[in-house]
């Protein structure tokens, strides 16, 4: 949701943002219905007004006075009732075209059609050669027993796995690196709830437009005499609930920023990417994820200064695994309409003989504010939208596929990093149980 009084003083540069980021709504089209809006609140005011006059009359009237005058009240009902009908479906659109409404990106985004004309920003770490055949992380995680892909199909269907023994014990060593290293930097960790409502979805952007990409819960419950389904969803990353977290609420100025970690399994269902990376861990149903959630003030310069900051704190454990990786500045069709500024860590993989996407970072200014209803009062006392930030710090198990694949051995063995050896017992070798 963004802020109509913006977009009245700048529609073309609405509808550039929307062009560029490849979403169809009309801005003009949009506009012409919010003075139909306009007009009609007007009509069913003044035509309560009328109506609210004439009832106060009846009482003081007799005979065919009151007669004629309780027929025009019934007529201006009538009126009344059509007019109010229309501007609720008007109301109905409005509102529902507005949660379309693209971000104007920030001037340094790239114009482009898909993630093939995204930016490479920086690169860092140094790509690794083998003196052997390397293997993928499928085929190592088999032989050291560590990764059963088909029982987990097994159980759950396609994009399904089991992680086990090293396999489960790497997993998580990775997540608490990351949940350690911003402890260390003083930020709040949350566990959130890993159910949300459609409100929260809906605020965060994810809906209308991911309804497919999330599993909702299908229970029903009996509510009095009737049995409805419940309004939620498994969340597809804790930015839903943490983000969620002040929705409807006014903070002080002097609280932010507010630096959140949200550690949590993540749900997606992947619909319409049959066929696409298919095989092992990279696109998968199920996996955990430690995200950073920031609100600050409603400032683009402090925004941008903290979308730096987030993003490093995920490279540092890029680097703190000696992984290689590069950021890459993500285009107008393929950032998303809330994002005002996006870039995405993708580490090197040797089964894919390139980069792969590991970390996404944003800057949505107060696109979720809007919908969440978060402000935030200055000490002047004027109450604004606050603006929000998340990031990835780090994703597993898509994660181990570098690790693993960086860090195998002629023997198929895999060195574990060393920055994770204390989450392991001290343990710096991976082998076939």
């Amino acid at each position: 949701m963004i802020d109509l009084s913006d977009l009245k003083k700048r529609p073309k540069a609405y509808a550039k943002a929307a062009k560029d980021k490849g979403i169809a709504v009309d801005i003009d089209a949009f506009l012409k219905l919010d003075e139909e809006r306009r007009v009609l609140i007007a009509e069913v005011e003044g035509a309560r007004a009328e109506k609210n006059v004439v009832s106060k009359k009846v009482p003081t009237l007799k005979g065919k006075e009151k007669e004629e005058t309780i027929a025009a009240m019934q007529k201006l009902s009538g009126a009344l009732k059509e007019k109010e009908e229309a501007l609720q479906g008007v109301e109905e659109r409005w509102r529902e075209t507005q949660l379309l409404f693209p971000t104007i990106p920030h001037e340094s985004v790239p114009v482009g059609k898909t993630d093939k004309e995204n930016v490479e920003a920086s690169r860092h770490g140094k790509v690794p050669t083998f003196a052997f055949e390397p293997k993928d992380h499928v085929t190592l995680g088999e032989a050291l027993d560590i990764i059963d892909i088909p029982r987990g199909v097994k159980l759950a269907g396609a994009r399904s796995y089991f992680l086990k023994g090293d396999g489960a014990r790497l997993h998580r060593a990775v997540l608490q690196l990351a949940l350690d290293h911003l402890t260390t930097k003083g930020w709040v960790h949350f566990t959130p709830p890993y159910l949300a409502s459609y409100d929260c979805l809906m605020g965060t952007g994810f809906f209308p437009g991911a309804e497919e990409q999330t599993y909702a819960v299908g229970a029903q419950e009996k509510r009095g005499d009737a049995i409805t389904p419940d309004d939620l969803y498994l969340i597809g990353t804790s930015e839903v609930s943490v983000a969620s977290y002040h929705k409807d609420e006014v903070l002080k100025e002097s609280e932010l920023p507010k630096r959140y970690a949200g550690y949590s399994p993540c749900f997606r269902r992947e619909a319409g990417t049959y066929g696409k990376d298919t095989k092992g861990l990279y696109r998968i149903h199920q996996f955990d994820k430690v995200e950073q959630v920031v609100l600050c003030r409603a400032d683009e310069e402090e925004g941008m200064a903290l979308f730096e900051e987030i993003r490093t704190n995920a490279e540092e454990v890029l680097q703190q695994l000696e992984l290689p990786y590069r950021v890459m500045t993500v285009c107008t069709g393929d950032m998303g309409k809330g994002k005002v500024f996006m870039q995405d860590i993708e580490t090197y993989m040797p089964s894919r003989s390139g980069y792969g996407e590991t970390h996404s970072c944003s800057y949505l200014g107060d696109f979720q504010a809007r919908r969440l209803n978060i402000k935030y009062q200055t000490e002047s006392g004027e109450k604004l939208f606050v603006h929000t930030l998340n990031n990835t710090c780090i994703a597993s198990p898509r994660i181990l596929i570098p690790i693993l694949e960086i860090y195998q051995n002629k023997d198929s063995t895999v060195t574990v990093p060393e920055i994770l050896r204390p989450y392991m017992g001290g343990q710096d070798l991976i082998v076939p149980r």
